[in-house]
């Protein structure tokens, strides 16, 4: 079953960078998108779908 939200630990597992990595992409502007539920930060899948999309990189040549 595919999760409809990650925490950050989630995230940044399925993502294979750290939360260190995580954290510097949030303070640059390069982080997804974060829903809050009270003190809880989550992620959605089409937050995370966004992101990963977001950071591909075509080949233009």
């Amino acid at each position: 079953m595919e999760p409809t939200a990650y925490t950050i630990d989630e995230f940044c597992g399925a993502h294979r960078i750290s939360r260190a990595h995580y954290f510097n992409l949030k303070k640059i502007g390069l982080g997804p998108r974060e829903m809050r539920a009270g003190a809880r930060v989550i992620i959605s899948c089409e937050a995370a779908a966004d992101w990963r999309r977001e950071r591909e990189v075509s080949d233009l040549r």
